[in-house]
């Protein structure tokens, strides 16, 4: 398993002060994350869902997006400028209303300048993925 560079108490301090217009309100938990895979709790809130009491497909992707992000970090650093390229996302199931969506982010490949993961985003305690995430990453140049 891969080191992580950055706790979640770096991570959290990063967000708040690099992207807080994502990550300042709270409503995004970071509940683990260790250089190859994160954990992300996004809290229900009514503002979730879309008409026919289900969760929207942009809370979907938001989160995912934010979780291909967190455990990039993680892995990485605190490299700020590092961006989506592409996301794919397959909605499986209906998100329940009154449930917290988890979103479980794993890297499947870590190169100089791109990182590939998936993300299997959650509803409740359902062990049932809502939506499957594919998304890369462009690392910028660091040196």
């Amino acid at each position: 398993m891969s080191k992580a560079k950055m706790t979640v108490a770096e991570l959290e301090a990063f967000l708040h002060r690099e992207f807080p217009q994502a990550f300042a309100s709270g409503e995004i938990l970071i509940e683990s994350a260790d250089g190859a895979t994160c954990l992300l709790r996004q809290p229900y809130s009514e503002r979730m869902l879309r008409p026919g009491g289900t969760v929207s497909g942009p809370t979907l992707m938001a989160l995912a997006d934010f979780a291909m992000y967190v455990v990039l970090l993680s892995a990485i650093g605190p490299v700020g400028l590092a961006v989506t390229t592409s996301l794919n996302i397959n909605f499986l199931r209906k998100g329940q209303p009154g449930q917290d969506v988890l979103a479980a982010a794993k890297l499947m490949k870590l190169g100089k300048r791109l990182a590939v993961g998936e993300v299997s985003l959650l509803s409740g305690t359902s062990p049932d993925p809502i939506a499957h995430v594919t998304s890369t990453y462009s690392i910028p140049n660091t040196q």
